[in-house]
């Protein structure tokens, strides 16, 4: 029998907090999808855990679970275009701020996953490596965050059926590097980064 995880809801008690992450820093094409998410100071789910080491039935599980009890949430989009001139790094920043600016009660404090922030709204926040794998309410961002960002996926995928979303969600396969060569690039493709064998092409499809 699999361990039981219980991740602790926050990380001072009697604080609210938002648990921020985001979904698809590493695909060649698709938005990234960015959430915020206050939890219960009890809440509680064997199932969560960082969403990378869930399967796809255990994330959508939870979505529903935690979009119902959760205090508050929010999920953004930071399109393609925007991640090209932002760079992914400050567009899923700002996606999580997005998404913490749509929650319906402001957060005392923001856990943010990974080990870059930008300060804003003067909300205190603390960022954690492997936050999902620390924190319930990170763990619950990135589940909602991948989840949405899969159905975004698979619906742009009924557009370019030939570059395998469904199957990749954009991620650099080698079905998708194909496609790419094959049939160039769409207008969901990130412009400012690309697979090295992609580059005596770069681009000349657009």
């Amino acid at each position: 029998m699999a361990k039981e995880i219980n991740l602790p809801a926050r990380m001072v008690p009697g604080r609210l907090e938002a648990g921020c992450d985001e979904a698809g820093r590493g695909p060649l094409a698709g938005s990234v999808f960015a959430a915020a998410v206050i939890l219960p100071e009890d809440f509680h789910h064997p199932l969560l855990n960082d969403s990378k080491k869930m399967t796809e039935k255990e994330r959508d599980i939870l979505r529903p679970i935690i979009e119902s009890e959760a205090i508050s949430w929010a999920v953004e989009e930071v399109t393609a275009a925007e991640i090209d001139e932002l760079n992914i790094l400050w567009a899923s920043v700002t996606g999580m701020q997005r998404a913490v600016r749509r929650l319906s009660v402001k957060p005392e404090f923001l856990l943010v996953d990974g080990n870059k922030f930008r300060p804003f709204d003067g909300i205190p926040y603390q960022t954690v490596v492997h936050g999902d794998a620390t924190y319930a309410s990170i763990a619950a961002a990135s589940v909602l965050a991948k989840t949405w960002r899969d159905e975004y996926m698979r619906r742009i995928a009924k557009e370019f059926p030939e570059y395998g979303w469904d199957r990749n969600m954009g991620y650099p396969t080698r079905e998708h590097i194909d496609a790419i060569k094959a049939f160039g690039y769409t207008p969901y493709h990130r412009k400012s980064f690309h697979p090295k064998e992609l580059e005596p092409t770069l681009f000349d499809n657009i």
